[in-house]
Formats: structure tokens, C-alpha cells, sequence
């Protein structure tokens, strides 16, 4: 199962492929090879969706010492991969029964690709999107033909009410990833990588709920086996991972939002089945990662990638600095070393939110690892500033904070400018650790990066009991007010922070004076936003609290 002349055998043997998902689990991996590659090979995507260029990054490459190669679906007409799933799902649909009704539930992607889809193959398409979606969605939804329904303010609401909408309608249900059909549209990606450059060592591919990952690997790995294949997902949403762990789909509690194409809690069952057995290993990058690989795309290719689209680089990268580190450790013991690598990374979409490109400006040096932050305490007297930049050797500062506090000491929030990545990072820390300094590196303190560096000086004037949180907020009118009004006169709000770049949700730092977490509990149970307690945060404990 080697090579390209296998694939006859697999068309031959699986005329009577299923697509159903319940008995996946129970059949062989030759059995699943042999009914998605049929799925595959034989997909009518190309009626909606195009075969898309891989690109090479020739700045990139140069930097890691690997070919890097880019597949980029967002040349696709919705500008993500999602059109090939929804439309092989789609195309099922219209043969079996031609004036079929569908609906789905989506705020991104998967919306356009149905969109789209129905429009082509004569279908009325229904697409529940939470009243939080950005216009700019919800329009581009409405251009491709689809009926858009606004409901919900997250998007379990508005897929329960899309799964109503198809009980009481007769309508069909197109899920987003969870379906043997949209899996095997995703798997039309790796036919196409495989046919493009046939002598890869790694491929990476982004994580959400699994369908693209599920898709490709099962391809990949019966046409060409010897090709790693690796699942890349955000840090803060690793669904994954976590079920790896557990040896099941479990459901996370959380997920961060700034990847939102991928901010899944819970993989799907089919693809979980598929991803664990074609998967060779999993990659988690961090935000301020993603964000230094959407600034490599630009700088390379000059197109711009949404968050999820860059993921699967951003963990090309991560494994090319393991190689590095592999290969250092080789030249010391005096080992041969291995040859430059063929590595491949989808970009799967960019559906951007203008907006979003300010919060990525500030974090993809410190994905880099060319910035670092730092909370350093100071004497406050004269002369402190220009010493501790003198202990700095010369270093250019790219941000300073400071608000005026005691008579004897100061906190500043800094940023230091790095020209060597991790190694000039610890140089930085042993001088300041030489010169007496007390100091904090909130380089991945993601409270310090989101909120604390806008709010330095915002110190009470006496000691408070404070419980510190951190929110959600639905972006809808009345979301405050919501706030409020749940709250009412029970306790006092000491602190208050909101940020957005172009998400559904707004990240919110709020501090109430209650002496516990179990004082304000029934008032968060009943407001229903997401939350976690961050009072324990090193960086509010320095530039935040009163001593």
C-alpha cells in the first residue's frame, strides 16, 4: 500500500463502501483505507471547489534549513477548504433526493462552503449563525444564497436550534466535521498534495474538530506511509490532545477564541476514530505562535492568513526548532547528520477579521522570540531608568510602563527587543538577575500580554479583598447590561478591562471586592459567560494589587 498502483486495488475492492460512521470503528485500517479512498478519488468537489497551488517559501526555508511548502486553500472561492467537505456532503445529498432542504449551523467557514454548495447543486440551504457574527459574515453568507437565520448568542445555541430547525422542517442536517461524507471532501486536499510533490517527509495539518486532519492522514498514510503526518492545534483549545489522553472524545471546559476556525471543546467521534489511527503525532502552538506565522506567510507569499489558516505553519515550526535542537545535539556527540527536510503545512483559510490584524501586529514578535516582557522592580530614585538600560547592554527597549507608586521602590511592565531567539532571552535574564533586579518573564503570561500592559498604575489605594476574572463577553447589544443587571448591588467591581479584535466575544479582566470565589459563585453560575478565576496571575499581583 505503498504506492500510487495500489489505488486501483482500493476502487476495485470498495464498490459497497459505507459512509456510515457507527461501525467505523469496528473495521480494519485496510477497511477504512479502502472506503475513503474510493470517497476521495472518485469526489465531484472539482464542480465547486479548485485545485490550489502549493507554494514554496523560499525566505522561510532559507531561515529553517528545510524546504517548506505551503498548500493554499485559500485560493478556494470561499477562501477555505471547507467548500470540498460541504459540497461531497452536498452532492450525497442531491442525488438521493434532489429537492432536499439543508441546514447548518456556523459562524465562519463552514457557512460559505454550504452556502455555496447548495446554490450550486439547486438546493434551499437554511444556516443558523449566532447573533455575535460579525456583518461581514453574515453578508458574505447572504451572497453566496444562503438563508441566514440569526439565533443564539454562542454557537451550541445556534446549532440546536439548526438540528430543530431540521426535525420540524424536514430539512437535512449538514454537520461541520463529524460526517464520513465531509471527511472524505477534506481528503481531496492530500490527493492533491501527493500528486503535486510526491517526495514529502512531513505533512502539518490544522485541528479544529478533525475533519481535514482525518481526511488527509487516512489518504496520506495508505498512499505514501513513510510520510509523517502531524495534527497542529492551538494551546488553549487542544481537543485533541486531550482525547488522546484519555483514549476517547472528552469535552473541554474551554477553548480560546482567537483561533476561532479551530476553537472546538470536543473532536468528533469519526474523526477521532481516524485521526488516532493516521496521525503520527500532535503539535500545539501558542497564540503569539500563530501569530508569528501569519507574519511569515505575508513576508514569504504576501497573502494573509486567518488565524486557523496559519496554524498548521506555526507547528511546522515548532518541529523544525526540534530538529534543530536534535541536530545541535548530534554535532556534539559527533553523530552524521540528517539532510534537509521536504516539509508541507495547509493553509486552510482566510477568513480574516480586518480587526484581528492589530492583535497579531503586537504578538508575533513575541512569537518569534524576537520581544520579551518583563515585570522588573526598580529603586524609585534618580538614575533607575537609565541603570537598569545600561544592564540591559544595549538592548533596545520596545515598551515601557510606569506609574509612580511608593517612595522606595517601583514596578515597570518592559519590553526588550531580541536579536537570537531563546539563547539572547536567557542572556537578558542572567544580567538582570547580575545586577540585583527582581523580575518576572510574562513573555507567555497571556493576562499580562491581553490586558495588565494597558492598565500599569491602576494600583487601589489600600489592600482590597479581590477576586480577579477573566470573560467571555458575547458581542451583542445589551451584553453589559446583562453583566450588570446579573450582578446588581451584591458586591462592589474593583476593576474593569475589555478588549476585541474582531471576534464574537470580547476578553473582559473584571475584579469584584468579595473575600472568596464562593461569594460571587451563584452570580456567575446564573450570568452564564464563560470565565476563569486569574487572582492568582503573577502579573495583576505585580502591577495590580496594593501592597
Amino acid at each position: 500500500m505503498s504506492n500510487l498502483a495500489t489505488v486501483q486495488q482500493y476502487v476495485d475492492k470498495s464498490s459497497a463502501a459505507t459512509n456510515a460512521v457507527t461501525d467505523s470503528c469496528a473495521k480494519t485500517d485496510t477497511e477504512l483505507m479502502q472506503q475513503y479512498l474510493r470517497e476521495i478519488l472518485l469526489s465531484p468537489v472539482y464542480q465547486a471547489a479548485v485545485e490550489t497551488p502549493l507554494d514554496g517559501m523560499a525566505k522561510l526555508s532559507q531561515r529553517l534549513g528545510h524546504q517548506v511548502l505551503l498548500k493554499r486553500e485559500d485560493k478556494q472561492p470561499v477562501y477555505s477548504f471547507k467548500i470540498r467537505g460541504a459540497f461531497h456532503k452536498l452532492h450525497k445529498v442531491q442525488q438521493q433526493s434532489p429537492n432536499s432542504a439543508v441546514v447548518c449551523a456556523s459562524a465562519g467557514n463552514h457557512a460559505q462552503g454550504v452556502a455555496l454548495s447548495a446554490s450550486k447543486l439547486g438546493l434551499k440551504a437554511t444556516i443558523v449563525m449566532p447573533i455575535t457574527t460579525p456583518e461581514i459574515k453574515v453578508a458574505a453568507v447572504k451572497a453566496l444564497g444562503g438563508n441566514v437565520v440569526l439565533h443564539g448568542t454562542a454557537f451550541d445555541e445556534a446549532n440546536s436550534y439548526a438540528m430543530n430547525l431540521a426535525n420540524t422542517d424536514g430539512a437535512i442536517y449538514i454537520p461541520p466535521f463529524d460526517d464520513a461524507d465531509v471527511i472524505a471532501g477534506q481528503g481531496t486536499v492530500a490527493k492533491e498534495l501527493l500528486s503535486q510533490h510526491n517526495q514529502l517527509d512531513t505533512v502539518f495539518i490544522p485541528v479544529g474538530g478533525g475533519g481535514i486532519l482525518a481526511g488527509m492522514a487516512v489518504y496520506i498514510k495508505a498512499i505514501q506511509p513513510n510520510v509523517r503526518v502531524i495534527g497542529v492545534e492551538p494551546e488553549d483549545a487542544a481537543c485533541f490532545q486531550a482525547a488522546l489522553a484519555a483514549g476517547h472524545p472528552v469535552t473541554l471546559d474551554r477553548v480560546g477564541l482567537f483561533a476561532d476556525g479551530v476553537a472546538v471543546k470536543r473532536i468528533g467521534t469519526e474523526t477521532f476514530n481516524l485521526a488516532r489511527r493516521f496521525c503520527d503525532q500532535v503539535i500545539t502552538v501558542s497564540s503569539d505562535e500563530i501569530c508569528a506565522a501569519i507574519k511569515d506567510i505575508f513576508d514569504d507569499l504576501r497573502a494573509v492568513a486567518e488565524p486557523a489558516g496559519a496554524l498548521a505553519l506555526a507547528g511546522l515550526k515548532k518541529y523544525s526548532q526540534q530538529l534543530q535542537q536534535k541536530q545541535t545535539q548530534a554535532q556534539t556527540q559527533q553523530q552524521s547528520l540528517a539532510k534537509p527536510q521536504q516539509l508541507a503545512a495547509v493553509l486552510s483559510g482566510a477568513n480574516l477579521n480586518f480587526d484581528t490584524l492589530r492583535y497579531v501586529s503586537e504578538r508575533c514578535e513575541l512569537g518569534e522570540k524576537k520581544e520579551a516582557v518583563f515585570a522588573v522592580t526598580i529603586p524609585e530614585e534618580k538614575g533607575s531608568f537609565r541603570r537598569f538600560c545600561q544592564a540591559l547592554g544595549g538592548r533596545a527597549i520596545t515598551e515601557f510602563n510606569y506609574r509612580y507608586a511608593s517612595d522606595n521602590k517601583a514596578h515597570i511592565f518592559v519590553g526588550i527587543k531580541l536579536r537570537y531567539g531563546q539563547s539572547e532571552l536567557d542572556t537578558v535574564k542572567q544580567l538582570l538577575s547580575a545586577a540585583g533586579y527582581q523580575y518576572q518573564d510574562l513573555s507567555d503570561d497571556e493576562l499580562a500580554k491581553q490586558h495588565v500592559r494597558y492598565m500599569v498604575g491602576g494600583i487601589p489605594p489600600r489592600k482590597l479583598q479581590e477576586q480577579v476574572y477573566q470573560f467571555n463577553f458575547p458581542e451583542y447589544p445589551g451584553a453589559l447590561m446583562n453583566f450588570l443587571n446579573t450582578l446588581g448591588e451584591n458586591c462592589n467591581i474593583t476593576l474593569f478591562h475589555y478588549r476585541n479584535h474582531g471576534a464574537a466575544t470580547g476578553d473582559v479582566l473584571a475584579g469584584f471586592e468579595v473575600a472568596s470565589h464562593d461569594d460571587i459563585k451563584p452570580f456567575l453560575q446564573t450570568l452564564g459567560y464563560q470565565y476563569q478565576l486569574v487572582s492568582s496571575n503573577q502579573s495583576y499581583q505585580a502591577f495590580l494589587t496594593a501592597e
